[in-house]
């Protein structure tokens, strides 16, 4: 396998400095016309996905996350129309001067070259990646998990045959085995690979940054708080709390811990209400506890173990916090905080500018719900996983983080003096 593999990667290296010449206009092209071809090869990913669904437990809360439709192909194929109408990344000079020996410095963007994708069951993922690595002159390398295998060779498949229609090497994507071990070979492919985005669970990331030989970008892993403090409004409140958490909760940007100031936990039971519409399951602290005991349901109340902070819950559960001060909520985010989202509901300015500025993470909001973590919603067009480092890029990846730059620099002649 990983002769094969290592051979494939050749293919593709090859294959991104083919794309490099492409034009703006040929690529706007290509992927209109793969959004136009996915509802005649709806039927065909449909049955693919389902064989992949069919192989998970209905429980499972990554059933969300794998699960394709009518409704989802529809939506991936606006996005990638959207990508489509985006202005290149590609060839803006960033910064340009002149010497006083003449020589004329252009600062330029311009592609990676090979990006690798390890990801897990998120077949919509397979698509985002193409487009926008496409759009950014750079070639793809995907690693997808074995509960998303059918429907990502449904997928590929399909954008092979377009890249073929359109004269441009198939090898543009390439989709590497189910196999764990595939996995390995990625990893280490130095010279082969110019990046690696893992997206999924934390596990995943950890298991990425740790075993790469390959430079590594962290995306996806979100362990999101919401700061309700003692000046928040209780309706935006209520609907933020709502929406972060149920909206979908298996993606990284749901919350995960309500942390509340003490002087407002009369309204907990207020702010928790609309969840129990959704089954949410509670974990909280004794204060919350005796706040809400009879007044949320018993089934869904437990008190809090350590655990349950700093945990990425991707389903529908929450951790509840209370605290005695804002400064108390900024040392309980700073300490289990993924550095992905995080959010304040106060309507007092001083408290929720200090809390805008010391949060160190990619996305920090004030009332208003951390679902807006997106590429999308960004009006970034699709994106490749949401940075939580801050190396190269930071917050959701699309196509400018995408690129990288080089210096040209043209002269007349001159030499360097001793």
């Amino acid at each position: 396998m990983k002769d094969h593999i290592i051979q494939q990667l050749h293919a593709v290296q090859q294959a991104s400095r083919d794309i490099i010449t492409l034009s703006d206009d040929a690529i706007n092209r290509l992927l209109c016309d793969l959004a136009d071809t996915i509802p005649a090869h709806r039927e065909a990913i449909l049955a693919a996905n389902q064989q992949d669904i069919e192989r998970m437990d209905p429980a499972d809360p990554m059933v969300d996350r794998l699960l394709l439709n009518e409704a989802r192909l529809d939506a991936i194929a606006a996005d990638i129309r959207n990508v489509a109408s985006l202005p290149s990344p590609l060839d803006s000079v960033l910064e340009e001067r002149r010497l006083p020996n003449g020589l004329g410095l252009k600062k330029v963007t311009v592609p990676i070259g090979v990006i690798g994708i390890i990801y897990e069951a998120r077949p919509n993922v397979t698509f985002d990646v193409f487009a926008l690595c496409l759009k950014s002159g750079n070639a793809t390398v995907l690693k997808g998990g074995s509960d998303a295998m059918y429907s990502n060779i449904a997928i590929v498949e399909l954008i092979h045959s377009v890249l073929k229609k359109h004269g441009i090497n198939a090898d543009t994507i390439y989709l590497l085995p189910a196999e764990r071990e595939a996995a390995g070979v990625m990893l280490n492919a130095v010279g082969l690979i110019d990046m690696i985005i893992p997206r999924g669970s934390q596990k995943l990331i950890d298991f990425v940054r740790d075993n790469a030989k390959v430079p590594v970008i962290e995306t996806g892993a979100g362990i999101v708080h919401t700061y309700f403090d003692k000046s928040g409004d209780l309706e935006i409140g209520k609907n933020v709390i709502f929406n972060a958490k149920t909206r979908r909760p298996s993606v990284c940007n749901a919350l995960d811990t309500l942390i509340i100031h003490r002087d407002r936990l009369c309204d907990l039971s207020l702010l928790v209400e609309p969840l129990q519409a959704k089954q949410v399951q509670l974990f909280v602290d004794d204060a919350a506890y005796q706040e809400l005991h009879g007044l949320y349901p018993q089934p869904l109340l437990n008190q809090a173990m350590p655990e349950h902070f700093g945990t990425e819950f991707l389903s529908l559960k929450m951790s509840v916090k209370t605290v005695a001060s804002l400064e108390e909520a900024l040392e309980h985010i700073a300490r289990y905080s993924s550095r992905h989202s995080e959010a304040i509901i106060s309507t007092d300015a001083a408290t929720t500018a200090t809390f805008l500025k010391r949060v160190d993470a990619a996305v920090v909001y004030a009332n208003t719900s951390t679902a807006f973590t997106d590429g999308a919603q960004f009006g970034l067009g699709a994106e490749i996983g949401i940075s939580t480092q801050k190396l190269h890029a930071r917050g959701p990846m699309a196509l400018k983080e995408l690129t990288t730059y080089k210096w040209i620099i043209e002269g007349s002649g001159q030499v360097r003096a001793v």
